[in-house]
């Protein structure tokens, strides 16, 4: 029988400095537009993949909520037993019942990051330029070096003409090698306002002697003033670049702020605990995650860490200890984390210390998805034209939307049972994702025996068979996997734009008392 618990009682969970995981199980889009401030997003779609990798201590305390009338967290509540947690409750009512109970609910994705980036601002008065002044110092051809905090990807999309990437995790580590020149002035952007000001202040707290800047309010802020963005950018910090001249500097940084050195002998018996869960995190570039890393390690680049943490850790509470292989980015990283209130700690020695001392951690129990039935492309479109299969389509809606087989439909494992009701003829799913697809059919379409397209949609266009493109199917509203709140302010739409900086930098007005004093940074007077 699944535990309830009520909103009052999950308020003094979350405050009351034992570990918590508190999952929002609901899709991304239903999720992003109102959530509660520590909830992590798994959505039901992905529970089995995801749950070991951010919850990996089966016995942590753990709760599960929805929208309150959809029974999702019930049935995640259920996989999760089954999967051998055994401390899962679900919040009575969802999210509704939490803002009933008159808490706050937030709109957007990670909120305390985003939150955290707007107080950190307020904290240290982090110097800004405008994108005008920005725009100005570039066509004057002035001496000053752009600095893109966001990785390579986002970066690709767009950036600003002339900047160079360089993720905020790796700037401690690169910058000496991008601006040899003290006095050049150096522009911190991202998209919007967080890593702007996390990159740019953290070369200020490094005490780097050039001035710099955060730019204000990102490409966003470059596109509202009507600069033109360009796109395709490949500009980045050369991979041989890094430089171990701030060593001082970030090990100064992390004991100013309380960041604690622990060797792998304490990291293994950490890892022994059964009342504490423990990430480890490789805080450097994914190339030199690829080459070796620790056994046990999640990849966790040290910008995204701050920037997305829910994306890497799902307890509220948790053990985090970071290493690198040069003694400057795990600590920079860390100082952060300590003033975002978590437990983070540096590896002594780094990446060469933890293999010297055979530092290893078991890797996160992983489920194995059962096994469905494949058909191949060409077989299912024999088989299309004689009206004997139902294609279900499982990927991402705007993935269907973009192409998809003329005959499919779309759904998604919450509603795939309702979408299936009364379905006679044989189902074939059509995923990116073969394990998220079997663990939907095992679920959702009890007394089918569904098929699954071989190789995907990849496959199907190799064939050579034909596509059918929906722009506005399926429609707006039962797209519950994206949220357009966020994706619209980068497709030329300067009032999403515009509202997604309001919601940004109002922020900090929604917190509570326990939610702002969760957070530890300095006050603002020590920087006046």
């Amino acid at each position: 029988m699944t535990s309830h618990i009520d909103p009052k009682t999950l308020k003094a969970w979350l405050h009351d400095g034992g570990e918590i995981a508190l999952l929002d199980v609901r899709e991304h889009g239903q999720y992003g537009q109102a959530h509660l401030f520590y909830g992590i997003p798994l959505p039901f779609s992905r529970l089995e993949a995801d749950a070991p990798r951010l919850v990996p201590r089966r016995s942590v305390r753990l709760v599960a909520y929805d929208d309150g009338a959809s029974a999702v967290a019930l049935r995640s509540a259920e996989r999760l037993a089954a999967l051998g947690y055994t401390g899962v409750h679900v919040l009575q009512g969802g999210a509704p019942a939490w803002e009933a109970a008159g808490y706050r609910l937030f709109a957007g994705v990670n909120l305390p990051s985003k939150t955290f980036g707007e107080l950190a601002e307020e904290a240290y008065r982090t110097p800004r330029v405008s994108a005008n002044e920005l725009a100005g110092m570039l066509a004057r051809k002035n001496e000053v070096v752009v600095l893109d905090g966001r990785p390579v990807s986002e970066f690709h999309k767009m950036s600003i003409p002339g900047a160079t990437c360089c993720p905020n995790g790796e700037l401690a580590y690169r910058v000496r090698r991008l601006v040899p020149d003290t006095g050049t002035p150096i522009v911190i952007n991202c998209a919007g306002r967080t890593r702007s000001i996390i990159g740019a202040q953290t070369l200020i707290n490094l005490g780097l002697p050039n001035p710099v800047y955060a730019l204000e309010n990102g490409t966003q802020g470059w596109f509202l003033n009507d600069h033109k963005l360009a796109h395709g950018g490949t500009q980045r910090y050369a991979p041989d670049s890094g430089n171990t001249d701030l060593r001082p500097a970030a090990k100064a940084l992390a004991e100013r702020f309380g960041v604690p050195t622990v060797t792998a002998k304490t990291v293994q018996q950490w890892a022994a605990q059964a009342d504490r869960t423990l990430f480890l995190c490789d805080v450097r570039t994914p190339e030199e995650f690829a080459v070796r890393s620790l056994p046990g390690a999640q990849h966790t680049p040290g910008g995204q860490l701050l920037q997305a943490g829910d994306q890497y850790f799902g307890v509220r509470g948790a053990r985090l200890v970071l290493f690198d292989s040069d003694g400057v980015r795990a600590p920079t990283v860390a100082s952060w984390l300590r003033q975002m209130g978590h437990d983070a700690s540096v590896l002594e020695g780094g990446l060469d210390g933890g293999r010297a001392s055979g530092l290893s951690l078991a890797p996160a129990a992983a489920p194995t998805a059962p096994a469905l039935k494949t058909i191949d492309a060409q077989s299912l479109s024999a088989r299309l034209a004689q009206g004997g299969v139902a294609p279900i389509d499982v990927r991402g809606s705007m993935q269907f939307r973009a192409g998809h087989i003329p005959q499919a439909r779309w759904s998604i494992r919450p509603r795939l049972a309702a979408d299936t009701k009364g379905e006679t003829r044989q189902i074939v799913l059509v995923a990116d994702d073969a394990a998220l697809a079997a663990w939907a059919a095992m679920s959702e379409l009890d007394g089918h025996a569904p098929l699954l397209l071989e190789g995907g949609m990849p496959a199907w266009r190799a064939a050579g068979l034909p596509l059918q493109a929906t722009p506005a199917l399926p429609a707006d509203a039962d797209c519950i996997d994206y949220l357009f709140f966020v994706h619209d302010r980068h497709d030329g739409n300067k009032e999403a734009a515009r509202r997604y900086l309001a919601w940004e930098t109002g922020l900090v007005a929604q917190l509570d008392a326990q939610e702002r004093a969760a957070f530890r940074l300095p006050s603002a007077a020590s920087h006046a």
